[in-house]
């Protein structure tokens, strides 16, 4: 029986010591010019003490002329390599593994960032009105061009002393948008059939992976299907996996959506009667995909409960737990769990019935006791939903259209 406690070991990088993984979330903490801040710093040291044996940060931009929000930090070379060290000591200060999330936003990238993003083919993002505009098809050269500055990114990130790498295959960013038939229609060497449209991801992996040290962990986080009609589906998630599982991958984080249909984004629990009883949102694909490839699945949404997460872990479908809002609020969350203190997260119920609203209000929310974090204070479960959404709206101008990443 795997209890929570227990290590995980990894074909690259060690093992995990135990089986809790702090997902990525958009810490929005970068300087302007795309350091880590020294807020960002504290937050991470914060994180690092809280328990969880796997951290990993919030998206990290491989180019820094394609932002998907403010604040992001981005790595193009070395110029800010003794920030990124001091980003991830801080992290293993308790001897947790930090990982760096690295991603392009391509067509998710705002107007304000971007007044031409680019994408695999000119298709605007479909109800963001003027928040987003239209991208530019990229051409051959580029694609190989962002691939180089993946692999350029996770060079740097193992010489400032992360652990690994997890590239950012889900959501609805680059590598998500050449996946998915809706936003890939080329007709070229990156798209027309399946095999085709996953081989930017496959070149990114391969890159990474021949410019790394073998002791360098690589993750990657895909979608289990977009929640669109005629997307990246299911089936044709589970055949990429099946391609991936031996391509020296360490660790497969599913989740699921797009800015488009952001299911990654809702606050509720499962509606269907077997994944509301199990807590996580995506637990009966995993399950399926357990049977089909042997790299270790790290599973994130929905996990609140300690006896949930055992329960999935018992299964044998899932090997990670992953918790991100939970532990924005809760830093020590992993530990209280680990040590039999608490058996649940605290309950947090921000919904106002329009999905809009929600989905700015529960991400400022949560950004808000992130940014208390960085600043050395503790989260307050108590903020005022009205005066936080208020405030963030005016501090960040953002839109009901940038969602926590």
């Amino acid at each position: 029986m795997t209890h929570l406690s227990e290590a995980l070991p990894l074909e690259h990088g060690g093992a995990l010591p135990n089986r809790i993984a702090k997902s990525a979330m958009s810490e929005r903490l970068g300087t302007a010019e795309g350091a880590p801040s020294a807020e960002l710093v504290r937050l991470y040291e914060r994180w690092g003490q809280g328990g969880s044996g796997l951290l990993i940060t919030g998206n990290v931009m491989v180019d820094p002329s394609a932002l998907g929000e403010t604040g992001n930090v981005s790595v193009q070379d070395e110029a800010h390599l003794a920030a990124l060290s001091a980003w991830a000591s801080a992290a293993q200060v308790k001897g947790a593994r930090v990982w760096m999330q690295i991603n392009h936003p391509g067509r998710q990238s705002p107007r304000t960032l971007s007044k031409v993003p680019v994408a695999p083919s000119a298709i605007r993002l479909e109800g963001a009105g003027p928040a987003f505009a239209r991208p530019r098809a990229l051409l051959d050269e580029e694609v190989h061009a962002i691939v180089r500055r993946f692999a350029m990114t996770a060079r740097i990130a193992e010489r400032a002393g992360f652990d690994g790498v997890q590239i950012h295959g889900a959501h609805g960013y680059l590598i998500s948008q050449f996946l998915s038939p809706r936003t890939n229609q080329r007709d070229d060497a990156w798209g027309g059939d399946a095999p085709r449209r996953r081989r930017f991801l496959l070149e990114i992996v391969r890159a990474i992976r021949a410019e790394v040290g073998r002791g360098f962990s690589l993750g990657l986080k895909l979608n289990s299907a977009d929640f669109q009609r005629g997307g990246f589906s299911e089936e044709e998630s589970m055949a990429l996996l099946e391609v991936l599982d031996g391509e020296a991958i360490d660790l497969f984080e599913i989740s699921g959506g797009t800015y488009e249909s952001a299911k990654m984004f809702e606050e509720t629990l499962p509606t269907h009667q077997s994944s509301q009883r199990r807590e996580a949102f995506f637990l009966e694909y995993v399950e399926r995909a357990r049977a089909r490839v042997r790299t270790p699945l790290l599973l994130t949404g929905g996990f609140r409960t300690l006896a949930g997460m055992q329960e999935a872990l018992e299964t044998g479908a899932v090997d990670v737990i992953g918790m991100a809002r939970p532990i924005a609020l809760e830093p020590d969350l992993p530990n209280l769990l680990l040590g039999g203190i608490r058996d649940a997260a605290l309950p947090v119920r921000l919904a106002t019935g329009s999905k809009k609203i929600d989905a700015v209000l529960q991400g400022a929310w949560y950004q808000r006791q992130i940014d208390r974090l960085g600043r050395g204070l503790e989260p307050d479960p108590r903020l005022s939903r009205a005066r936080v959404l208020g405030g963030y709206l005016l501090r960040r101008r953002v839109t009901a259209w940038t969602p926590e990443g």
